[in-house]
C-alpha cells in the first residue's frame, strides 16, 4: 500500500468522521447525557451488541461504528465536567474557504489566554458565552482545529451544511444555529466565544482503522476469529542452535510454546499472561526469536527451495576484501584522525543505543522489522526499559542492544535516551554533545521530518503507544513492520487495537489477561453494548486458540491460591522457591499472614457530595492503625517500594492520602504507595492493603463488583494481602466475592473486627495472633481430642478412675505457664 494510498484512505475517513461529529448539537448532548434515557433507546439509535463472529466488513464495521460515536458522545459530555475544563476565551475570524463541503476559517485569538488548544481538539465557537440561568444561545457549532499557526493563530475545519441524522453522511436536516453561524464565519473580523471541548485524536485514529479493515490482508481472520486448520511446515522459522538454547534454559514451558507458537508464523498469536507469569520476559524473548530467525525454507518465483550459498573463499582472498571493506584494519580508524577541537572528544554517550544501520549476520539477508506497541505510556515505557536494561540475544547468544526508538508523548525520564525527540536532536545537532539535548535553532520542517523519517528506517524495534502508531510519522516509512507486538492488548478497545495494523503487518501478537483491567469505556450505552470487549477477549470467545503462561514468580502459594482458581482454572503454578522467595518476618502473627480478610462490619459508606465515587472512613481509620502497627514492628516496610494501599474508589484513594500527609507530613508519599487499582496495574509491592470501601445491607457494590480490578488489587503483593471491607455486603453483593470471604473462613484468616479499633492491635491481642502461639494451641486441641477419643496420650494411656473421666488435674499442665503461653 503506497503512501498516497493510505493519505487519500484515511483523509476520506476523516472527511465522514468530521460531518457526522462537527454538526451535532453541543446543548442536545447535555440534555441527553442529563435524561440519561439511552438504556431505552438504544435499539432506536441503531446500535447491536458486538458478537464473537461476522460475516462480511459491513456487518462489522455497522456494529463498531454506531458504538464508536457514542463514545465520542461520552468525551465531549465529559469534557464539560472535566476538573480541569478550559475557560470560554474571545477569538476573531481572520478568513474563510470552502473545501469538499467544509468551511476552512482562520481564528485569531490571545495566545497568553488560550495556551491550552492544540491540533485536533475539538472546540466549540458560540456568538454567546454559555451561562448558567441566562438565555440559551442560538448560534454555535463545533470547529476542529487541523492546525496552529503562529502563536496566535489557528485553522478550524467546520461542517455547517446541516446536521447529519444517525450516520448517515448524505442525509442532513437544516439547521437555524448551523446557517447563522455559516454567516458570521464567512466575515472578516467577527468576534466569537471559543471554549476547548476535547481532543479527538485518539478516537479519530481509531475511526480511521475502523474503516479500514476490509483493506487488511488478514481481514477474514479477524471478521471469523477462527484460525486456519493448519500451518504449512516449511512456514516456520527456526532460530540458530545457540540462540535456543539460551532461551530453553531461560524460559519455562508455557513461556516456550509461546515463543515456538511465534515461530511458527500463525498470522494471530495470543498468549494470556495472569500476575506474576513473566510476561515481559517472554516478550524480550520473543524479540530475540524473531529478530534472528530464519525460514525453514526459501521461496523464489513461486517455487519452494532450500536455501543455498556459494562456496567459501580461499583465506587469502578473505583478507584481500577484508581490507578494501576495513581499511581501519591495518591503518589508523579514519575518525581517530579526527583531532578533538577545545575538549571536544567526538563522542555523545546514548547508553549504548546510538541510531546506526544496524549489523545484519551474513547469514541473513534481510532484516525483520518489530512494531511494540501498548495502551499506555506506562506500559510502553515498561518493556522500553527492560529491553535497554537487560538486552536481546542475538544468533550466536551474545548480549546486545538493538536500535530502537520510542515516539510518542511524554516518555519516562528512564528512556529518554532512546524517544524520537532527543534522537532527531541528536541527528540535527551532528553528535556535538553541546547542543545535542537541546532544540536545535532554527531547523526547518523538512530537516525534523527527514531526520524523523531516519531515526525510524534505522530502527530495528519501534515502540508506540496504540494510538501514535497511526500519527503521520509512520507514513514516512520506506517499508511496512513485519511483525506488531501489542502488549497489554486486553486493555484496549478494539478499534483501537487495529490502528498499527492499518497500515499492514505479517504477524500479529496479542499479550494481555482478560482477567485483568478492560479498556475504558466512558459511554455507559456503549459499554452495554460490548464496545469494552477487547480484540484478545473477542477471539478468546470465539475459541481461537491462546498460549497461556502458567507459572508464575511473584507472589506466596497462599496469595496465588485465590485468583489461580477463581480466575484461571486452577491453572497457575508457583516458580521453584517462590514461597522461600517471598517468606517474610511479619508473617509470624496470622493477621498479617500472605493472606488475610478483615470484616469492618460497622463500617459505613458514603459519597461525597457532587461526586460518583464513594468513600469509608472506617476503613480509613483501621488501615491507618494497621500500618502504623506494621511499620512499628517492621520498619523495613516503612517505604513506598514495599507497601502500597490500594481501592478501587479515586475518592477512597483521595481521602487515604490526605489523612497520611496529616497524620506523616509533607514526605507521606515517600512512606506508602496510595492508589487505584487501575494505576497499579503491572507493579509489584511487597504488602499490599486493599480496601473495599462498599458496605451497606441492601445496596450493591458497583465498580467493586468487576472482578478483574478485584484480580489485579489482589494479585499486586509479593509476600502478604491484607484486604480489608464488608464480609456481610460482599456475600451478598458478588459471587466472586462471596468466594474470596469463604476461602478466607476455611483457611482461618478472616478476622471480625470491632470498634475501638485500637483494640484489634494492642500488644496482647497480637501476641495471641503469634503463629508460634497459634500451632501450640492447636497441638494441644488435638491432643485433648486424641485424649477423649482414644484414651491415648502420645501413645500412653492414661488412667481413668470412678469421677475422673475425661478430666485432667491442673497438675497435668502444671500452673498454665510450662508451655511458653498464657491464657490470651
Amino acid at each position: 500500500m503506497t503512501v498516497e494510498t493510505v493519505k487519500h484512505r484515511d483523509d476520506f475517513h476523516h472527511n465522514r468522521f468530521h460531518k457526522i461529529v462537527l454538526s451535532w448539537d453541543y446543548l442536545r448532548l447535555l440534555k441527553e447525557s442529563d435524561q440519561k434515557n439511552s438504556r431505552e433507546n438504544g435499539a432506536a439509535l441503531g446500535l447491536n451488541k458486538i458478537k464473537d463472529t461476522y460475516k462480511d466488513v459491513n456487518e462489522y464495521i455497522g456494529t463498531f461504528e454506531p458504538l464508536l460515536f457514542e463514545e465520542v458522545k461520552a468525551q465531549v459530555v465529559q469534557g464539560k465536567d472535566d476538573e480541569e475544563a478550559s475557560e470560554w476565551t474571545g477569538c476573531v475570524t481572520r478568513g474563510c474557504s470552502e473545501v469538499d463541503g467544509f468551511l476552512k476559517v482562520k481564528l485569531g485569538y490571545n495566545s497568553d489566554e488560550c495556551k491550552a488548544i492544540s491540533d485536533n481538539d475539538l472546540v466549540l465557537l458560540s456568538k454567546e458565552q454559555f451561562q448558567e440561568g441566562a438565555t440559551l444561545p442560538n448560534t454555535y457549532a463545533f470547529a476542529f482545529v487541523e492546525n496552529r499557526e503562529g502563536k496566535d493563530h489557528i485553522q478550524v475545519r467546520m461542517f455547517l451544511a446541516g446536521e447529519v441524522k444517525q450516520i448517515s453522511v448524505d442525509e442532513t436536516e437544516p439547521s437555524a444555529r448551523l446557517l447563522s453561524m455559516r454567516t458570521i464565519v464567512k466575515e472578516l473580523d467577527k468576534f466569537l466565544w471559543m471554549l476547548k471541548i476535547c481532543s479527538l485524536s485518539t478516537i479519530l485514529r481509531e475511526y480511521a482503522a475502523l474503516r479500514s479493515v476490509g483493506s487488511l490482508p488478514f481481514k477474514d481472520l479477524i471478521l471469523s476469529a477462527a484460525e486456519r486448520d493448519a500451518y504449512p511446515e516449511d512456514r516456520a522459522w527456526k532460530i540458530p542452535r545457540a540462540l535456543m538454547e539460551f532461551l530453553e534454559s531461560n524460559h519455562n514451558t508455557s513461556q516456550l510454546e509461546a515463543i515456538r507458537a511465534g515461530l511458527s508464523r500463525k498470522t494471530f498469536v495470543l498468549i494470556q499472561g495472569p500476575p506474576g507469569t513473566g510476561k515481559t520476559q517472554t516478550i524480550l524473548g520473543l524479540l530475540s526469536a524473531i529478530l534472528h530467525a530464519t525460514p525453514e525454507r526459501v521461496q523464489s518465483k513461486g517455487a519452494l527451495h532450500d536455501a543455498k550459498r556459494r562456496p567459501l573463499l580461499p583465506i587469502e582472498e578473505k583478507y584481500r576484501h577484508w581490507n578494501n571493506a576495513s581499511p581501519w584494519l591495518t591503518d589508523i580508524n579514519p575518525r581517530d584522525k579526527i583531532m578533538p577541537i577545545d575538549g571536544d572528544d567526538g563522542f555523545f554517550p546514548t547508553t549504548g543505543n546510538e541510531l546506526k544501520p544496524e549489523v545484519v549476520n551474513s547469514h541473513r539477508k534481510y532484516r525483520v522489522r518489530v512494531l511494540v506497541c501498548a495502551p499506555s505510556n506506562s506500559a510502553l515505557d515498561e518493556i522500553v526499559l527492560r529491553l535497554l536494561s537487560t538486552g536481546i540475544r542475538d544468533e550466536n547468544d551474545h548480549t546486545y542492544n538493538p536500535k530502537i526508538v520510542r515516539i510518542g508523548l511524554k516518555p519516562h525520564h528512564s528512556v529518554q535516551a532512546v524517544s524520537m525527540d532527543y534522537l532527531v536532536q541528536q541527528k540535527l545537532s551532528g553528535m556535538d554533545h553541546s547542543i545535542a539535548d537541546t532544540r536545535k535553532p532554527g531547523a526547518r520542517p523538512q530537516d525534523l521530518d527527514n531526520a524523523r523519517a531516519s531515526v525510524l528506517n534505522e530502527a530495528a524495534i519501534v515502540f508506540s503507544t496504540l494510538s501514535f502508531s497511526g500519527s503521520h510519522l509512520f507514513s514516512k516509512l520506506n517499508h511496512v513492520f513485519d511483525v506488531v507486538i501489542i502488549d497489554e492488548a486486553a486493555q484496549a478497545v478494539e478499534p483501537a487495537t487495529l490502528v498499527p495494523l492499518a497500515n499492514g503487518c505479517k504477524q500479529v501478537f496479542l499479550v494481555g489477561d482478560p482477567v485483568q483491567l478492560p479498556a475504558t469505556v466512558i459511554s455507559p450505552t456503549a459499554e452495554r453494548f460490548g464496545y469494552g470487549m477487547s480484540l484478545f477477549k473477542r477471539f478468546q470467545r470465539a475459541g481461537y486458540p491462546v498460549q497461556m503462561l502458567k507459572t508464575q514468580y511473584r507472589m506466596h502459594p497462599e496469595i496465588r491460591s485465590f485468583p489461580s482458581r477463581e480466575f484461571y482454572n486452577e491453572a497457575l503454578e508457583d516458580g521453584p522457591d517462590v514461597k522461600d522467595q517471598t517468606e517474610r518476618s511479619w508473617h509470624a502473627y496470622r493477621c498479617f499472614a500472605p493472606f488475610c480478610f478483615f470484616d469492618i462490619e460497622e463500617g459505613i459508606e458514603s459519597q461525597p457530595s457532587g461526586s460518583g465515587s464513594w468513600i469509608n472512613v472506617d476503613e480509613v481509620e483501621f488501615i491507618l492503625l494497621m500500618y502504623h502497627k506494621l511499620v512499628t514492628r517492621f520498619p523495613e516496610l516503612k517505604s513506598s517500594s514495599r507497601l502500597a494501599i490500594i481501592s478501587p474508589y479515586r475518592h477512597q484513594v483521595k481521602l487515604f492520602r490526605e489523612r497520611f500527609h496529616d497524620t506523616f507530613g509533607v514526605e507521606s508519599d515517600k512512606l506508602v504507595d496510595i492508589n487505584t487499582v487501575d494505576g497499579f496495574q503491572g507493579r509489584e509491592k511487597d504488602v499490599a492493603i486493599f480496601s473495599c470501601v462498599r458496605a451497606s445491607s441492601d445496596k450493591g457494590i458497583g465498580f467493586l463488583a468487576d472482578f478483574r480490578r478485584m484480580n489485579v488489587g489482589i494479585t499486586r503483593a509479593r509476600s502478604s494481602v491484607l484486604v480489608v471491607g464488608s464480609a456481610s455486603t460482599l456475600r451478598r453483593a458478588d459471587k466472586h466475592w462471596r468466594n474470596l470471604v469463604e476461602s478466607a473462613e476455611q483457611r482461618n484468616c478472616l478476622f471480625k473486627v470491632l470498634k475501638p479499633y485500637k483494640s484489634f492491635f494492642t500488644d496482647e491481642n497480637l501476641k495471641s495472633m503469634e503463629v508460634k502461639h497459634q500451632t501450640m494451641l492447636e497441638a494441644m486441641e488435638n491432643q485433648l481430642d486424641e485424649i477423649e477419643n482414644t484414651g491415648v496420650l502420645f501413645g500412653n494411656p492414661v488412667g481413668v478412675g470412678e469421677g475422673d473421666q475425661g478430666q485432667m488435674d491442673e497438675d497435668d499442665y502444671g500452673d498454665g505457664d510450662d508451655g511458653g503461653f498464657d491464657e490470651d
